[in-house]
């Protein structure tokens, strides 16, 4: 493929979107604003990893969340907390938005580390369709996963995750105690958008309580959420 060829075949992954709305405005503030004076792609993709894991606070409990509109990057950046998916689609908004390709990732994922009532609200131990970012950075893809913010790591004994832009970052399988920590159980691709549906599907199934009291805002519902 030529260069050209790439570059349009790479654009998918440059433009906003109506879930990774890059080009709103609250978005494009936060992103420079967390860059700074940074040139180099890398160097920004690092500063947003950290801000979208400390400033943005990891709620498991926004995962029942199954109104669309809460899966809008300016969304999540306005209310400050997300569970991984609005996380990562948040972190892949902003590197769109200073100029770098981003994607996203989805995978099902056991957690060791449950509370009990983490387990009985969601009523399983796995966490199915756990997004992450992946972001394009001297000439490969990335995986950045910034979903559990510095606080909640010291609380459960786990190292935070790091992010230098050049090596994946996932979780680790175990604790700093030695306890198991995030089994990765498959993966199921990566996106250009967010897939609502395809998460949705996966939820039903896996989260069945989720939708004893459905109100999901589809298509029919609010055409302005078509992508």
């Amino acid at each position: 493929m030529t260069k050209d060829g790439l570059e349009q075949d790479m654009q998918i992954y440059r433009v906003p979107t109506s879930y990774l709305n890059s080009d709103s405005p609250e978005v494009v503030r936060y992103a420079e604003a967390n860059c700074g004076h940074s040139e180099r792609d890398i160097d920004k993709a690092v500063a947003l990893y950290y801000a979208v894991r400390d400033q943005i606070r990891y709620n498991p409990y926004a995962a029942a969340t199954l109104d669309r509109r809460a899966f809008q990057a300016s969304t999540v950046l306005a209310e400050k907390a997300g569970f991984c998916v609005q996380k990562a689609i948040l972190l892949a908004a902003l590197a769109r938005a200073v100029g770098i390709a981003s994607r996203l990732g989805f995978a099902d994922v056991r957690n060791h580390l449950n509370t009990d009532k983490l387990l009985q609200f969601m009523g399983t131990d796995i966490f199915t369709y756990h997004g992450y970012t992946e972001l394009y950075l001297q000439g490969r893809w990335v995986k950045a996963t910034p979903a559990f913010n510095r606080s909640l790591c010291e609380k459960f004994q786990v190292a935070p995750l790091e992010f230098n832009g050049k090596s994946d970052s996932i979780f680790q399988p175990f604790t700093l105690a030695g306890d198991k920590h995030m089994e990765y159980l498959c993966f199921h691709g990566h996106f250009a958008d967010f897939p609502f549906e395809d998460m949705l599907a996966a939820f039903r199934k896996t989260y069945p309580i989720f939708f004893q009291d459905e109100q999901v805002a589809t298509p029919e519902d609010d055409n302005d959420w078509d992508v």
